[in-house]
């Protein structure tokens, strides 16, 4: 019996990558090549996130323009604007994108009903209990039953403390991590929604430079430093999903668990 048999199910085998090396030589290669690139390595094995937010249009184009047919999660929270489910329907059938959309076991009523409007509690464990339960533990089930050895997301440097920390291929929950547009700037996606006749989220429009839940996402105003200060009530610039979390942690995170 090989060692690929041995695994279990729910991921493939991921190669074993020199990191170092890796981001010596993709570090500032272009976003398209870093894609295909891991589309090469990975294979079947490689997806793609999205939050279908104000300048997701981006990766999702640059993506599927390379690897068409790409498993495209969203976790969907259940507290998404109106904005954000028809931004999503359009751009799901003007990219054909294969989207495979999760959701939390516990129902928005269920859990407001065990732990109430978590969001109305001014309080960073209040909205971190949120997380775990609406987004975190979606994405961990999608990226195991989809059998993820590699995450595509969109992640920029210049968004929050955390993401500067970042490199270009990394790692989190012993999956790989490719961030291809990790070092650009705001005029870079605005130049590339615009060559490629691209829309940003409709609640742009109306100041909103991020997107989230409604109940914890607002316009930007003068007095903000980030852009991440209009997410959390500006508690908090993670929601979770792109932090640092071991394969034990991951496996843990259940909804017994919640």
């Amino acid at each position: 019996m090989s060692d690929a048999a041995l695994l279990p199910s729910k991921m493939q085998a991921a190669p074993v990558l020199d990191l170092d090396a890796i981001n010596q030589v993709w570090g500032d290669a272009d976003a398209t090549s870093l894609v295909q690139w891991g589309h090469n390595t990975f294979a079947e094995g490689l997806v793609l996130s999205t939050s279908f937010g104000i300048q997701s249009a981006v990766m999702l184009h640059l993506v599927t323009q390379v690897v068409p047919n790409i498993p495209v999660i969203w976790v969907d929270t259940g507290y998404l604007p109106v904005e954000t489910y028809r931004f999503a329907e359009k751009l799901s059938n003007r990219l054909n994108l294969n989207l495979k959309v999760y959701q939390s076991p516990l129902s928005p009523a269920r859990m407001e009903a065990l732990y109430g409007r978590l969001w109305e509690q001014q309080d960073v464990e209040a909205f971190n209990r949120y997380d775990r339960i609406r987004k975190v533990e979606p994405m961990q089930r999608a990226l195991s039953e989809l059998r993820a050895t590699a995450w595509l997301t969109g992640l920029r440097s210049d968004q929050t403390d955390h993401r500067r920390s970042l490199d270009r291929v990394g790692q989190q929950g012993g999956r790989y991590k490719l961030l291809p547009i990790l070092k650009w700037t705001s005029k870079d996606v605005y130049q590339y929604l615009v060559t490629h006749d691209l829309p940003y989220h409709p609640l742009f429009d109306q100041g909103y430079v991020s997107v989230g839940d409604w109940h914890s996402s607002r316009p930007i105003t003068a007095a903000d430093d980030n852009e991440r200060d209009t997410r959390f009530k500006g508690l908090k610039q993670e929601c979770g999903l792109h932090l640092p979390q071991s394969p034990e942690a991951a496996a843990s995170l259940d909804s017994s668990s919640l």
